[in-house]
């Protein structure tokens, strides 16, 4: 069983630990107040990903998006299989945030661009349309999946689970070439 370590990463107040609560089936009384994560939260859950037809064991870190916390972000990423930046897109400075989030989590460590995921989550009663967003380019490359819990939660849920599909790929074909280099 491939075990795979999901960071979910953006600015604060994006929603990363609704969405992370939702994709783990992790229910949490917190009576709609914001409450910031002091740090990180680690949730672990077992799904099927998409294109696999072996259960896959998700540790899903759901990181602070507070820049006090940076110092700890090089222990956070170590041995991460996939990223994900979580943003509302109702926040225009969340737009520009994400290049930073790319920066330090995403191009610092090499990823593939299939290991790395956009959730522009909007909050209940959102008025952003689901047009384009104005990213840069480099993030236009990634996936984006429009998040909406309220009247969409399962087209979230299987955009997840295709990410994760593309993660364990991206795994087993790192494996297949480390077996390799050991053979030869």
């Amino acid at each position: 069983m491939f075990k795979a370590k999901i960071l979910f990463i953006g600015p604060s107040e994006s929603g990363k630990t609704v969405l992370a609560n939702f994709l783990s089936d992790t229910t949490e009384n917190v009576g709609g107040e914001y409450r910031p994560t002091k740090g990180v939260r680690i949730l672990e859950f077992e799904t099927q990903a998409e294109g696999s037809r072996k259960r896959c064991e998700v540790e899903l870190w759901d990181c602070s998006g507070d820049f006090k916390f940076e110092s700890c972000w090089p222990a956070i990423m170590k041995d991460s299989s996939g990223v994900v930046i979580i943003f509302n897109p109702d926040v225009k400075s969340h737009l520009k945030e994400i290049e930073t989030w790319h920066s330090m989590f995403i191009a610092s460590q090499s990823l593939q661009e299939s290991q790395c995921l956009l959730i522009a989550h909007q909050k209940p009663g959102s008025e952003v349309e689901n047009g384009r967003l104005q990213l840069a380019s480099y993030l236009n490359k990634l996936q984006l999946i429009q998040s909406n819990l309220e009247d969409e939660p399962e087209l979230v849920r299987q955009g997840f689970i295709r990410y994760l599909g593309n993660v364990v790929k991206a795994m087993s074909e790192r494996r297949e070439q480390e077996e390799m280099s050991i053979i030869t």
